[in-house]
Protein backbone atom coordinates (compact mmCIF):
# COMPACT_ATOMS: atom_id res chain seq x y z
CA UNK A 1 0.00 0.00 0.00
CA UNK A 2 2.68 2.33 0.99
CA UNK A 3 4.36 1.67 -2.63
CA UNK A 4 1.54 2.43 -3.89
CA UNK A 5 0.16 5.62 -2.43
CA UNK A 6 3.84 6.64 -3.41
CA UNK A 7 2.70 5.69 -7.29
CA UNK A 8 -0.41 7.97 -6.91
CA UNK A 9 1.86 10.89 -5.12
CA UNK A 10 4.49 10.56 -8.05
CA UNK A 11 1.84 10.91 -10.41
CA UNK A 12 0.15 13.81 -8.97
CA UNK A 13 3.25 15.25 -8.96
CA UNK A 14 3.59 14.92 -12.81
CA UNK A 15 0.74 16.86 -13.36
CA UNK A 16 1.42 19.93 -11.29
CA UNK A 17 5.24 20.04 -11.62
CA UNK A 18 5.37 21.06 -15.05
CA UNK A 19 3.03 23.80 -14.80
CA UNK A 20 4.58 25.25 -11.82
CA UNK A 21 6.04 28.14 -13.88
CA UNK A 22 2.25 29.21 -15.56
CA UNK A 23 1.26 29.30 -11.86
CA UNK A 24 3.78 31.19 -10.91
CA UNK A 25 2.87 33.24 -13.74
CA UNK A 26 -0.45 33.72 -12.65
CA UNK A 27 0.74 34.49 -8.81
CA UNK A 28 2.47 37.78 -9.68
CA UNK A 29 0.39 39.19 -12.09
CA UNK A 30 -2.34 38.83 -8.96
CA UNK A 31 0.22 40.28 -6.88
CA UNK A 32 1.03 43.06 -9.37
CA UNK A 33 -2.25 44.36 -10.43
CA UNK A 34 -5.30 43.24 -8.22
CA UNK A 35 -6.99 46.55 -6.38
CA UNK A 36 -4.59 45.18 -3.47
CA UNK A 37 -2.04 44.79 -5.51
CA UNK A 38 1.68 46.29 -5.86
CA UNK A 39 0.82 48.07 -9.30
CA UNK A 40 -3.15 48.46 -9.33
CA UNK A 41 -4.50 47.88 -12.68
CA UNK A 42 -8.02 47.39 -13.66
CA UNK A 43 -7.87 45.96 -16.68
CA UNK A 44 -4.74 43.87 -16.43
CA UNK A 45 -6.71 42.52 -13.05
CA UNK A 46 -9.10 41.12 -14.98
CA UNK A 47 -6.34 38.15 -16.19
CA UNK A 48 -6.90 37.16 -12.86
CA UNK A 49 -10.06 34.93 -12.57
CA UNK A 50 -9.90 33.40 -15.94
CA UNK A 51 -6.76 32.57 -15.10
CA UNK A 52 -7.33 30.55 -12.24
CA UNK A 53 -10.65 29.34 -13.65
CA UNK A 54 -9.86 28.35 -16.54
CA UNK A 55 -6.04 28.20 -17.82
CA UNK A 56 -4.56 26.44 -15.32
CA UNK A 57 -7.26 23.59 -14.39
CA UNK A 58 -7.05 22.90 -18.35
CA UNK A 59 -3.39 22.68 -18.38
CA UNK A 60 -3.38 19.93 -15.40
CA UNK A 61 -6.13 18.17 -17.48
CA UNK A 62 -4.07 18.01 -20.42
CA UNK A 63 -1.31 17.16 -18.50
CA UNK A 64 -2.55 14.69 -16.97
CA UNK A 65 -4.20 12.79 -19.81
CA UNK A 66 -0.91 12.98 -21.84
CA UNK A 67 0.72 11.28 -18.98
CA UNK A 68 -1.39 8.52 -19.36
CA UNK A 69 -1.45 8.36 -23.59
CA UNK A 70 0.54 11.31 -24.90
CA UNK A 71 -1.15 14.11 -26.93
CA UNK A 72 -4.14 11.76 -27.56
CA UNK A 73 -4.89 11.56 -23.92
CA UNK A 74 -3.83 15.51 -23.01
CA UNK A 75 -6.44 16.51 -25.67
CA UNK A 76 -9.13 14.56 -24.24
CA UNK A 77 -8.44 15.04 -20.87
CA UNK A 78 -7.80 18.45 -21.07
CA UNK A 79 -11.38 18.89 -23.17
CA UNK A 80 -13.43 16.40 -20.35
CA UNK A 81 -11.64 18.86 -17.59
CA UNK A 82 -13.79 21.59 -18.93
CA UNK A 83 -17.01 20.10 -17.93
CA UNK A 84 -15.60 20.28 -14.28
CA UNK A 85 -14.72 23.92 -14.47
CA UNK A 86 -17.40 24.88 -15.87
CA UNK A 87 -20.03 22.40 -13.39
CA UNK A 88 -18.75 24.23 -10.39
CA UNK A 89 -18.08 27.69 -8.97
CA UNK A 90 -14.68 27.33 -7.53
CA UNK A 91 -11.49 26.70 -9.00
CA UNK A 92 -11.14 22.54 -10.39
CA UNK A 93 -7.52 22.34 -9.66
CA UNK A 94 -8.60 18.76 -8.17
CA UNK A 95 -10.90 18.15 -10.71
CA UNK A 96 -8.98 18.39 -13.38
CA UNK A 97 -6.60 16.18 -11.53
CA UNK A 98 -9.45 13.37 -11.64
CA UNK A 99 -10.83 14.35 -15.35
CA UNK A 100 -7.39 14.61 -16.88
CA UNK A 101 -5.86 11.12 -16.42
CA UNK A 102 -9.33 9.69 -16.62
CA UNK A 103 -9.84 11.36 -20.23
CA UNK A 104 -6.62 9.96 -21.12
CA UNK A 105 -7.06 6.41 -20.07
CA UNK A 106 -10.64 6.28 -21.00
CA UNK A 107 -9.29 7.16 -25.33
CA UNK A 108 -6.22 4.65 -24.51
CA UNK A 109 -8.56 1.68 -23.65
CA UNK A 110 -11.32 2.83 -26.93
CA UNK A 111 -7.96 2.85 -29.34
CA UNK A 112 -7.04 -0.48 -28.50
CA UNK A 113 -10.58 -1.88 -28.89
CA UNK A 114 -11.31 -0.30 -32.70
CA UNK A 115 -7.87 0.57 -34.00
CA UNK A 116 -7.20 -3.10 -35.48
CA UNK A 117 -10.93 -3.13 -37.08
CA UNK A 118 -10.79 1.02 -38.91
CA UNK A 119 -10.72 0.60 -42.47
CA UNK A 120 -7.49 1.19 -44.30
CA UNK A 121 -7.62 5.28 -45.04
CA UNK A 122 -10.48 5.86 -42.83
CA UNK A 123 -7.67 6.27 -39.53
CA UNK A 124 -7.86 9.61 -39.35
CA UNK A 125 -11.59 10.12 -39.75
CA UNK A 126 -12.47 7.42 -36.95
CA UNK A 127 -9.75 8.71 -34.22
CA UNK A 128 -10.99 12.00 -34.66
CA UNK A 129 -15.01 11.29 -33.98
CA UNK A 130 -14.38 8.80 -31.50
CA UNK A 131 -12.19 10.85 -29.39
CA UNK A 132 -14.63 13.63 -29.98
CA UNK A 133 -17.45 11.73 -28.93
CA UNK A 134 -16.05 10.56 -25.62
CA UNK A 135 -14.92 14.05 -24.89
CA UNK A 136 -18.48 14.81 -25.11
CA UNK A 137 -19.34 12.26 -22.66
CA UNK A 138 -17.11 12.86 -20.37
CA UNK A 139 -17.58 16.85 -20.61
CA UNK A 140 -21.14 16.03 -20.03
CA UNK A 141 -20.03 13.76 -16.77
CA UNK A 142 -18.20 16.56 -15.60
CA UNK A 143 -20.58 18.78 -15.34
CA UNK A 144 -23.62 17.43 -14.26
CA UNK A 145 -21.86 14.99 -11.43
CA UNK A 146 -18.09 15.20 -10.86
CA UNK A 147 -17.84 19.17 -10.86
CA UNK A 148 -20.60 19.73 -8.17
CA UNK A 149 -19.35 17.02 -6.02
CA UNK A 150 -15.85 17.95 -5.39
CA UNK A 151 -17.97 21.72 -4.90
CA UNK A 152 -19.58 19.99 -2.10
CA UNK A 153 -16.41 18.20 -0.56
CA UNK A 154 -15.38 22.26 -0.59
CA UNK A 155 -18.40 23.44 0.69
CA UNK A 156 -18.30 20.83 3.84
CA UNK A 157 -14.93 22.00 4.40
CA UNK A 158 -16.11 25.49 4.75
CA UNK A 159 -18.66 24.65 7.30
CA UNK A 160 -16.27 22.64 9.33
CA UNK A 161 -14.13 25.74 9.93
CA UNK A 162 -17.03 28.03 10.61
CA UNK A 163 -18.27 24.97 13.20
CA UNK A 164 -15.26 25.30 14.82
CA UNK A 165 -14.90 28.98 14.91
CA UNK A 166 -18.08 29.28 16.12
CA UNK A 167 -17.15 27.16 19.11
CA UNK A 168 -13.25 28.95 20.10
CA UNK A 169 -11.81 25.90 19.12
CA UNK A 170 -9.49 27.97 17.07
CA UNK A 171 -5.87 25.90 17.01
CA UNK A 172 -8.18 22.97 15.62
CA UNK A 173 -9.32 25.17 12.77
CA UNK A 174 -6.37 24.09 11.06
CA UNK A 175 -7.17 20.79 10.40
CA UNK A 176 -10.04 22.22 8.41
CA UNK A 177 -8.44 25.42 7.21
CA UNK A 178 -5.00 23.98 5.51
CA UNK A 179 -6.65 21.27 3.34
CA UNK A 180 -9.64 23.60 2.17
CA UNK A 181 -6.81 26.18 0.88
CA UNK A 182 -5.00 24.05 -1.08
CA UNK A 183 -8.34 22.99 -2.70
CA UNK A 184 -8.24 26.61 -4.05
CA UNK A 185 -11.21 27.36 -0.77
CA UNK A 186 -8.88 30.14 0.43
CA UNK A 187 -10.67 32.73 -0.70
CA UNK A 188 -13.79 31.38 0.55
CA UNK A 189 -13.21 30.55 3.68
CA UNK A 190 -10.95 34.19 4.50
CA UNK A 191 -13.65 36.22 2.42
CA UNK A 192 -16.95 34.65 3.45
CA UNK A 193 -16.30 33.16 6.73
CA UNK A 194 -13.61 34.92 8.37
CA UNK A 195 -13.60 38.46 7.47
CA UNK A 196 -16.72 39.57 8.82
CA UNK A 197 -16.09 38.08 11.96
CA UNK A 198 -12.85 39.46 12.36
CA UNK A 199 -14.19 43.01 11.82
CA UNK A 200 -17.06 42.23 14.47
CA UNK A 201 -14.05 41.48 16.24
CA UNK A 202 -11.90 44.57 16.08
CA UNK A 203 -15.20 46.74 16.61
CA UNK A 204 -15.61 45.27 20.04
CA UNK A 205 -11.29 45.42 20.42
CA UNK A 206 -9.35 46.77 17.89
CA UNK A 207 -8.09 43.48 17.07
CA UNK A 208 -8.76 40.44 15.32
CA UNK A 209 -7.13 36.83 15.70
CA UNK A 210 -9.57 35.80 12.82
CA UNK A 211 -7.07 37.94 10.19
CA UNK A 212 -4.73 35.48 11.02
CA UNK A 213 -5.76 31.82 10.76
CA UNK A 214 -6.09 32.05 6.87
CA UNK A 215 -3.79 34.39 5.91
CA UNK A 216 -0.34 33.39 7.79
CA UNK A 217 2.74 33.08 5.49
CA UNK A 218 4.51 31.02 8.24
CA UNK A 219 3.12 27.11 7.54
CA UNK A 220 3.92 27.25 3.22
CA UNK A 221 6.98 29.23 3.75
CA UNK A 222 8.36 26.18 5.67
CA UNK A 223 6.66 23.76 3.56
CA UNK A 224 8.72 25.05 1.07
CA UNK A 225 11.85 25.40 2.60
CA UNK A 226 11.33 21.73 3.23
CA UNK A 227 10.93 21.47 0.06
CA UNK A 228 14.44 22.84 -0.66
CA UNK A 229 16.49 21.50 1.70
CA UNK A 230 14.83 17.62 1.96
CA UNK A 231 13.03 17.97 -1.47
CA UNK A 232 14.22 16.28 -5.41
CA UNK A 233 13.72 17.49 -8.84
CA UNK A 234 11.87 20.23 -10.01
CA UNK A 235 10.37 20.80 -6.78
CA UNK A 236 13.76 21.53 -5.01
CA UNK A 237 14.39 23.65 -7.69
CA UNK A 238 11.55 25.81 -8.14
CA UNK A 239 11.14 26.07 -4.40
CA UNK A 240 13.14 29.22 -4.11
CA UNK A 241 11.01 30.91 -6.41
CA UNK A 242 7.89 29.87 -4.94
CA UNK A 243 9.17 31.63 -1.42
CA UNK A 244 9.77 35.28 -3.19
CA UNK A 245 6.44 34.56 -4.43
CA UNK A 246 4.28 33.31 -1.38
CA UNK A 247 5.84 34.88 1.53
CA UNK A 248 6.69 38.56 -0.07
CA UNK A 249 4.34 38.42 -2.38
CA UNK A 250 1.44 37.08 -0.61
CA UNK A 251 0.15 34.59 -3.14
CA UNK A 252 -0.09 31.56 -0.61
CA UNK A 253 -1.71 29.28 -4.40
CA UNK A 254 2.53 29.10 -5.11
CA UNK A 255 2.80 26.48 -2.83
CA UNK A 256 -0.77 24.85 -3.34
CA UNK A 257 0.86 22.16 -6.14
CA UNK A 258 3.46 21.22 -3.62
CA UNK A 259 1.18 19.57 -1.25
CA UNK A 260 -0.83 18.67 -3.95
CA UNK A 261 2.07 16.14 -5.82
CA UNK A 262 2.27 15.08 -2.36
CA UNK A 263 -0.86 14.76 -0.47
CA UNK A 264 0.78 13.57 2.97
CA UNK A 265 2.24 16.89 2.85
CA UNK A 266 -0.82 18.49 3.94
CA UNK A 267 0.37 17.12 7.81
CA UNK A 268 3.00 19.53 7.81
CA UNK A 269 0.73 22.21 6.88
CA UNK A 270 -1.97 21.54 9.08
CA UNK A 271 0.99 20.79 12.23
CA UNK A 272 2.40 24.24 11.12
CA UNK A 273 -1.04 26.21 11.31
CA UNK A 274 -1.47 24.45 14.34
CA UNK A 275 0.95 25.85 16.36
CA UNK A 276 1.02 29.08 14.88
CA UNK A 277 -2.97 29.30 15.83
CA UNK A 278 -2.54 28.16 19.17
CA UNK A 279 0.33 30.78 19.42
CA UNK A 280 -1.79 33.33 18.69
CA UNK A 281 -4.46 32.29 20.75
CA UNK A 282 -2.69 32.22 24.15
CA UNK A 283 -0.28 35.36 23.24
CA UNK A 284 -3.43 37.47 22.63
CA UNK A 285 -2.29 38.01 18.32
CA UNK A 286 -4.48 39.63 16.29
CA UNK A 287 -4.80 42.33 13.42
CA UNK A 288 -6.62 45.80 12.51
CA UNK A 289 -7.19 44.39 9.09
CA UNK A 290 -7.34 41.71 6.33
CA UNK A 291 -3.59 41.20 5.01
CA UNK A 292 -3.96 41.87 1.13
CA UNK A 293 -2.24 40.29 -0.40
CA UNK A 294 -1.39 37.92 2.64
CA UNK A 295 2.77 38.73 2.49
CA UNK A 296 4.93 39.54 5.36
CA UNK A 297 4.54 43.15 4.32
CA UNK A 298 1.04 43.02 4.26
CA UNK A 299 1.42 41.79 7.69
CA UNK A 300 3.62 44.50 8.60
CA UNK A 301 0.86 47.48 7.65
CA UNK A 302 -1.58 46.28 9.80
CA UNK A 303 -0.11 45.10 13.33
CA UNK A 304 -1.73 46.93 16.12
CA UNK A 305 0.64 48.85 18.34
CA UNK A 306 2.21 46.92 20.47
CA UNK A 307 0.82 43.61 18.69
CA UNK A 308 4.29 42.74 16.71
CA UNK A 309 6.07 40.14 19.09
CA UNK A 310 3.03 38.08 19.33
CA UNK A 311 1.95 38.30 15.50
CA UNK A 312 5.85 37.77 14.33
CA UNK A 313 6.41 34.76 16.76
CA UNK A 314 3.35 33.16 15.37
CA UNK A 315 4.59 33.21 11.81
CA UNK A 316 8.32 31.83 12.51
CA UNK A 317 6.08 29.19 14.99
CA UNK A 318 4.34 28.29 11.73
CA UNK A 319 7.51 28.34 9.35
CA UNK A 320 9.62 25.74 12.06
CA UNK A 321 7.13 23.75 12.78
CA UNK A 322 5.91 23.39 9.11
CA UNK A 323 9.73 22.59 8.05
CA UNK A 324 10.55 20.74 10.31
CA UNK A 325 7.40 17.67 9.68
CA UNK A 326 7.65 18.70 6.38
CA UNK A 327 11.24 17.80 6.07
CA UNK A 328 10.74 14.21 7.98
CA UNK A 329 8.16 13.41 5.72
CA UNK A 330 10.13 14.32 2.65
CA UNK A 331 13.18 12.02 4.20
CA UNK A 332 10.66 9.06 5.10
CA UNK A 333 8.52 9.06 2.74
CA UNK A 334 10.25 11.20 -0.75
CA UNK A 335 7.92 12.37 -3.46
CA UNK A 336 8.32 9.14 -6.70
CA UNK A 337 9.13 10.14 -10.40
CA UNK A 338 9.60 13.62 -9.71
CA UNK A 339 13.41 13.25 -11.32
CA UNK A 340 11.83 11.45 -14.72
CA UNK A 341 8.68 14.43 -14.69
CA UNK A 342 11.85 17.54 -14.35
Amino acid sequence: MRERLQQIGGFMAGMVIPNISAIIAWGLITALFIPTGWLPNENLAKLVGPMITYLLPVLIGYTGGSLVYGQRGGVVGATATMGVVVGAGVPMFLGAMIMGPLGGWLVKKLDERISHRVPVGFEMLVNNFSAGLLAIVLVLAGYLAIGPLVEALNRVMAAGVQFLVDRRLIALAAIFIEPAKVLFLNNAINHGILAPLGVAQVQEQGKSIMFLLETNPGPGLGLLMAYYVAGRGLLKESAPGAMVVHFLGGIHEVYFPYVLAHPIMILAMIAGGFVADFWFSISGAGLVATPSPGSIFAYLAVIPRGGHFAVLTGVFLGALVSFLVGAFLLRVRPVQGVEETA
